[in-house]
């Protein structure tokens, strides 16, 4: 098969839109205005002249029939806990607002309205695919948003926006990459949603750098129950070549394990068939409530953001959980989420700091980030700075900086690295067709 396969038509990626050049970006930062530091007092904390709190938001969806993130705004509170008994960030406290944008275009729109109305100088570690419905609120009152999940295609395109990690483009486009080489027909099965539409030209992006043909596209409800006509159709076309047995890409969010408890069923006459999958869709939870090294994942290749959660860089992460978290069930230290959250964090911490005496609001944080701050993530990440931000703007993805991924294995039911450091998709992404 040499074209794109698809199993319904979809609509064209959202960054496939035609980019505009640095001067809009200038532009739209001039045109932004600035908002002061958030007025509200926390209870117990006596605000006055510089010394009030500074607010910032973290939303993600959650209690839903889709994707739920409802780690995010936990650590995020959980983060802000540490902090403030820490004497918080330049003496002043830290006031974390949290909001449910329910997977909902109207809720994402009011958690933006809602940024604005408290005064939050950045919304952080956030999740949500609803971009075109809260970004023109954040960009017409100019604050900042740090580290959003890369779920949407708008947190590269953004001025406003400041992502920690390579998103949904860099893992997909890594994972290609490592198919390329050792699969024969691949099959995509990815939600028929707005984010899922950018799915497929991201994977193919790496399967063609390693001269293998595009997959099938395969769309699903993103809140369906069961999977077995998916599970089906993916076995079919990934057994039709008799030589090279094919993998199945499952890319469904939270609905992944569904999907292959369906898969587990039909699988047992197409053992060779091997299964690959992003981050975010697959952890190490997931892989231990499918049946560890006897589950549908055993020896599925998987590609994330960051090192492996067992890796000594998380233990601050799991520090402030166990000190601050108070027990919230809520938090996994594995679970990309709420590592991005982290992330996000540990910038906002560092520009806070960089401004120094000087006020505080989404103007400042803004030009800290824009100015060329250079942030230490403690090696989770290569260091971040936004001031040269465009080398992967004529794929329409100017904002990212951090195309890095590593990979990883499940082997014996552990998720362990695949291979050691990172890899840099970044000329992967360059020959991506996003149009």
């Amino acid at each position: 098969m040499t074209g794109r396969r698809r199993i319904r038509s979809s609509h064209l990626p959202a960054f496939a839109q035609p980019f505009r050049a640095t001067a809009a970006k200038a532009a739209a930062l001039i045109a932004c205005a600035s908002l002061t530091v958030g007025c509200g007092i926390i209870p117990g904390i006596t605000g006055g002249a510089g010394d009030d709190p500074i607010t910032v938001m973290t939303w993600a969806p959650q209690d839903t029939r889709a994707t739920n993130k409802p780690g995010m705004p936990a650590i995020a509170l959980a983060y802000a806990r540490a902090i403030n008994a820490k004497g918080g960030l330049n003496g002043r406290k830290l006031r974390v607002l949290n909001c449910n944008d329910h997977n909902d275009s109207v809720s994402a729109a009011k958690c933006a309205e809602r940024a604005v109305d408290e005064k939050a100088v950045a919304v952080v570690g956030s999740y949500s695919q609803y971009a075109d419905s809260f970004f023109p609120t954040l960009e017409s009152a100019g604050i900042p948003y740090i580290g959003g999940y890369g779920v949407t295609g708008a947190e590269f395109t953004s001025p406003l926006s400041y992502p920690v990690n390579g998103g949904q483009p860099s893992l997909l486009a890594g994972l290609g990459r490592e198919l390329a080489d050792e699969c024969g027909p691949i099959a995509l099965v990815r939600p028929d949603s707005i984010a899922g539409d950018e799915l497929p030209a991201l994977l193919n992006s790496g399967l063609s750098a390693g001269g293998h043909p595009d997959a099938a596209d395969q769309l699903a409800a993103e809140d369906a129950t069961e999977y077995s006509a998916h599970s089906e159709q993916a076995l079919t076309y990934t057994t039709s070549d008799p030589v090279n047995a094919g993998c199945v890409v499952p890319a469904l969010g939270d609905r992944t394990s569904t999907f292959m408890d369906s898969f587990r069923r039909g699988r047992e006459e197409s053992a060779s068939v091997r299964t690959a999958t992003v981050l975010g869709s697959v952890d190490q939870t997931v892989i231990d409530a499918s049946g560890g090294k006897s589950g549908p994942y055993e020896g599925a290749y998987i590609t994330g953001w960051y090192p492996v959660s067992s890796d000594k860089r998380w233990d601050g992460l799991k520090e402030v959980i166990s000190e601050h978290a108070f027990g919230d069930n809520r938090i996994d230290p594995s679970d990309a989420g709420v590592q991005t959250t982290w992330i996000a964090y540990t910038v906002l911490e560092a520009v806070i700091k960089s401004i120094g005496d000087s006020p505080v609001t989404a103007r400042s944080v803004r030009r800290a980030l824009d100015d060329g701050l250079q942030i230490d993530t403690g090696g989770l990440t290569p260091e971040l700075n936004w001031e040269h931000s465009e080398s992967l703007a004529s794929v329409g993805l100017p904002q990212l900086v951090n195309a890095d991924v590593t990979l990883q294995v499940v082997r014996q039911g552990r998720l362990v690295a695949a291979r050691e450091g990172f890899i840099d998709v970044t000329k992967t992404l360059l020959q991506a067709d996003l149009t």
